[in-house]
């Protein structure tokens, strides 16, 4: 006992820490700033701090581009097939099986018809999370089908690639076919005097930058999105020389006349509408 009566030593009672839910929060790839998850989603998953676009799922992307209610998609059941057989650590069934699962899509790309600011149009989305977005025969015939319904009824086809798998290696030469084909369908939009439009996100490389996303009548890429054919990494260790800073990157593009121009997320909409009304 000390000497006025009170205990040498007094105990504190430490509360227990509470555990922090997980998901709430996000570092920015590019910042590293920490952000709520909920204030990225009302920003349209764009990076308050230095602009950063995060990648978004091609439902999102429709959900945020155009008019709500209006999209009816197209060949939504159409699925890969095995023609090859193809064995692996997984086989090529099983890794389709557990891509449709993990994303709930039958492949990378979702096409239908929908309204831009009331603005009539054909619209197709990649997305990456399914096998990298890579251009297997389904996602090439639904961006086909898609430029031949666009022909079928005069309207504008609008293309968002977000892919980086290049064409699908589990099916060989009938992936690279897909190129050739969807190149074919895009050439008949020309004959016929039909606008289109491809947008460019992160990342968009390999073959379906070689065929359907490059060959737009309007090009436009989001801010510092990578867009190429093979990955900077690549093509240093192949060339032995240091990359100029930011090549590939959708800044660099618009500055070597690659690209018509970069738009912002928010005002992507609004761009499609006005190019859109002044094409048709």
């Amino acid at each position: 006992m000390s000497f006025w009566g009170k205990p040498k030593y007094t105990l504190v009672r430490i509360a227990r820490k509470r555990d922090m839910p997980s998901g709430l929060w996000s570092k920015c790839p590019s910042c590293g700033e920490i952000v709520f998850r909920k204030k990225i989603e009302e920003n349209l998953k764009v990076c308050s701090k230095c602009e950063y676009h995060f990648t978004l799922r091609a439902a999102e992307r429709i959900r945020l581009t155009v008019d709500k209610g209006s999209f009816q998609e197209m060949d939504k059941h159409i699925l890969s097939l095995d023609h090859l057989n193809f064995q692996g650590p997984k086989s090529y069934k099983e890794k389709l099986k557990e891509e449709r699962e993990k994303t709930k899509m039958n492949d990378a790309v979702i096409t239908g018809k929908a309204k831009i600011n009331s603005l009539d149009l054909i619209i197709g989305v990649t997305d990456s999370q399914f096998m990298m977005g890579s251009m297997g025969c389904v996602l090439g015939e639904k961006i086909t089908r898609a430029a031949e319904r666009a022909v079928e009824e005069r309207l504008p086809l609008v293309v968002i690639s977000g892919s980086g798998g290049g064409a699908r290696m589990q099916e060989g030469m009938f992936s690279l076919m897909q190129m050739a084909k969807t190149s074919g369908a895009l050439g008949r939009l020309k004959v016929e005097n039909l606008p289109y439009i491809s947008v460019l996100t992160d990342p968009t490389m390999a073959g379906v930058l070689a065929s359907f996303a490059s060959l737009g009548d309007v090009l436009i890429a989001e801010p510092r999105a990578l867009i190429g054919f093979t990955g900077p990494r690549v093509i240093e260790q192949t060339i032995r020389q240091k990359l100029p800073k930011g090549f590939q990157t959708s800044e660099f593009l618009l500055e070597h006349g690659l690209i018509d121009m970069i738009v912002h997320r928010q005002d992507l909409k609004d761009t499609l509408s006005s190019l859109i009304g002044y094409f048709t």
